[in-house]
């Protein structure tokens, strides 16, 4: 019988297991970790790609190369097939999502020790949007992806079903829930009814807003002020001012577009803004960051600020010291919930249309479970319990209820 694999290739982290002695085992991707950070990093130096932890660790001390994180929001784009030159090799982002997952395949079969010829795959019920024409695009991506990690086939399974049959939901038969899974770049919505026979999903509905979309929202708006967002410059010719153009610092706020601003002509942009702004000290931030290749370091800044943020502190900050010594930016807990309001609404709009779609009403839910890291975001716990006041939260599976579900549908 074919090996089968069940791997969660997430936005911002992935996961693989499979059914060992009955129940699902998660393969040990670091020393005490079940999860891999989706991100890679090409040394240049060392002429080798790292993945995961050390891609990470790369970025952070400096070494030259170039890192990539978000993947997963590449697929179904025109950029996906692209080639580029990376280690003297023209690649796509197929090769590079592809050279991934076969590192997960190589260390799933090293601890399994057998091989795994197929995979199961979780994917998000959307992957860019309801009737959004590059959907399919994006799974025939993501097989792609699989097929050159050497898999010879491989399945889909939604992520909230997977999530469902991990959750314990089939200890409450008759009981209607909902599972909010908010990963690095999805968030998916699914109501769910358990019976004798498992559970039965009545309606699955997904928006593409995710954890990677809080963090662009916070950037632009605490950090990329002190970057020249809003700077006015003046006319290379004659009198009066235009706005900094706000491309480039939604780009930089943007993890999967990053590494495509470090070109001579963005540089080149940033130099010219930075001589003729009327706040040059911020324009030059700009420049360094840039020059240095420094925003994937701002990013992770941000991401820390948000936790600190989350946590209830008032005195959170974004340590921007990687730009300018003694800088940062201010990210209280009082403000968090304002600049994510946007996002926030989006999530009420997606329950209420998912719960249309099963023709359930919000006091049917009895229970609702957590998926996903970005689901303990306090904006997304507090919009749920506004939500479904008399249901029952679940959070005990939140990391792993993905992987845990794609294992045992492996198994079967």
């Amino acid at each position: 019988m074919a090996q089968v694999l069940g791997i969660d290739f997430g936005t911002s982290n992935s996961a693989a297991g499979y059914v060992r002695d009955g129940k699902p085992h998660l393969v040990t991707m670091a020393p005490g970790q079940t999860t891999l950070p989706t991100a890679v990093f090409f040394d240049y130096d060392a002429r080798k790609m790292l993945m995961g932890h050390p891609a990470n660790a790369a970025l952070l001390d400096g070494i030259e190369g170039r890192f990539m994180r978000a993947l997963k929001r590449v697929l179904g784009t025109s950029i996906m097939h692209e080639k580029r030159q990376l280690l003297n090799t023209r690649m796509t982002f197929v090769d590079i999502i592809g050279r991934f997952l076969a590192e997960v395949k190589k260390r799933a079969e090293a601890e399994a020790g057998h091989s795994f010829d197929h995979a199961l795959s979780g994917r998000p019920v959307v992957f860019h949007g309801t009737d959004d024409p590059r959907e399919a695009q994006a799974e025939a991506d993501l097989r792609a992806c699989y097929l050159a990690a050497g898999f010879k086939g491989v399945s889909f399974l939604p992520e909230p079903e997977a999530a469902a049959i991990a959750s314990g939901a089939l200890d409450h038969p008759g009981a209607t829930g909902l599972i909010v899974d908010i990963g690095g770049g999805t968030s998916d919505f699914s109501v769910f009814r358990t019976g004798n026979d498992g559970v039965t999903i009545l309606a699955n509905h997904g928006v593409r807003i995710g954890g990677t979309d809080f963090d662009r929202s916070i950037s632009i708006d605490r950090v990329m002020p002190h970057f020249g967002a809003g700077t006015l410059i003046r006319n290379a010719i004659g009198p009066g001012t235009l706005p900094a153009p706000k491309a480039i610092f939604n780009d930089l706020a943007t993890w999967e577009k990053i590494p495509f601003l470090y070109t001579a002509k963005t540089r080149r942009m940033a130099r010219d803004m930075a001589q003729l702004a009327e706040e040059p000290g911020k324009m030059g931030r700009l420049e360094t960051v840039l020059e240095n290749e420094l925003g994937h370091d701002v990013a992770f800044a941000v991401e820390q600020g948000k936790i600190d943020a989350n946590s209830g502190r008032e005195d959170a900050v974004i340590a921007l010291d990687e730009v300018a010594r003694g800088l940062s930016a201010a990210v209280p807990a009082s403000a968090l919930r304002g600049i994510l309001e946007p996002h926030a609404a989006a999530l009420r709009k997606g329950v209420a249309e998912a719960l249309e779609m099963a023709g359930v009403d919000a006091d049917g839910i009895d229970q609702v479970i957590y998926v996903g890291g970005s689901s303990l975001m306090s904006m997304v716990t507090d919009t749920m319990g506004d939500l479904f006041p008399t249901a029952k939260h679940s959070f005990s599976e939140v990391f792993t209820a993905v992987a845990d579900g794609l294992a045992i549908a492996a198994s079967r």
